[in-house]
């Protein structure tokens, strides 16, 4: 992991800068550079719903820190080993999907660090450690460092309360899709359902002085919410976005020949 970059990211959400990233299905090192060298702040590698396994994922790692951008995994799930091993390899930082409750907060965040501030399996044998090169101690104390996400994707205001006041808990971050499906209406993200529960979270996040995060796949949606506070913007996919550039190409120069 790269300390520093962790360490400077913390400073800049401090001063209540916006950091603007987006999700990835790549294996693709040269998608995760381009990303890197486009400006983007964070790529979150995408391990819940993208193909990529501990293998293609050290070389994403790679190809991130190569171009700057800081790489954050989304895990599989909550379990010990999803949450430990990209760690293993250096990530920046941690996204666990689905949680809901302040037990699976507090499970997440002792999985993620090592003692005094948790129970996280010990191993300097790992990228993170430069392959036991780095100091333990150093290693320790870095390695506690990585950012901390938790994904809130239902209604569950009470717990989402008590989460945001757990140590450790870095960004909360509300995912819109899987929220419009608790809420019975899957896939409409900009139903007022929908928008009203995402401002409650939100809400609570602030009260909480806890940086907040969302998803979002369009410029009108990024400005509702960065007008709104949030500070860690994942815009789109790295495949949509490639699609949508290809789309639009085709069709201009299909215009260009008179086949439009």
């Amino acid at each position: 992991m790269n300390n520093q970059a962790v360490l400077t990211a913390r400073e800049r959400l401090n001063n209540g800068e916006v950091f603007i990233g987006l999700f990835c299905k790549t294996t693709a090192p040269e998608f995760i550079e381009v990303i890197g060298h486009a400006g983007f702040d964070f790529c979150i590698l995408d391990m819940e719903h993208g193909p990529a396994n501990l293998e293609t994922l050290q070389n994403l790692v790679r190809a991130a820190e190569v171009s700057g951008v800081l790489p954050i995994v989304r895990t599989r799930d909550m379990c010990l080993e999803s949450i430990a091993q990209p760690l293993d390899l250096g990530v920046a930082g941690i996204q666990v999907p689905q949680v809901s409750s302040k037990a699976e907060a507090e499970a997440v965040v002792d999985a993620a660090r090592f003692s005094p501030l948790g129970h996280r399996g010990v191993c300097r044998f790992v990228r993170a450690a430069n392959f036991s090169a780095l100091d333990r101690a150093d290693y320790f104390t870095q390695a506690n460092q990585a950012l901390v996400i938790l994904q809130l994707e239902s209604t569950h205001l009470a717990e989402y309360e008590k989460i945001a006041e757990i140590p450790g808990v870095d960004i909360l971050f509300i995912g819109p899709y899987d929220l419009s499906q608790s809420l019975g209406i899957p896939g409409q993200i900009e139903h007022p359902r929908v928008l009203e529960e995402m401002r409650k979270i939100i809400a609570v996040a602030k009260r909480k002085h806890k940086t907040i995060g969302v998803f979002a796949d369009s410029l009108t949606q990024t400005q509702r919410w960065i007008d709104a506070g949030v500070q860690y913007i994942a815009y789109s996919v790295d495949l949509g976005l490639f699609y949508t550039g290809c789309r639009d190409t085709v069709q201009a120069i299909r215009k260009q020949t008179g086949k439009a």
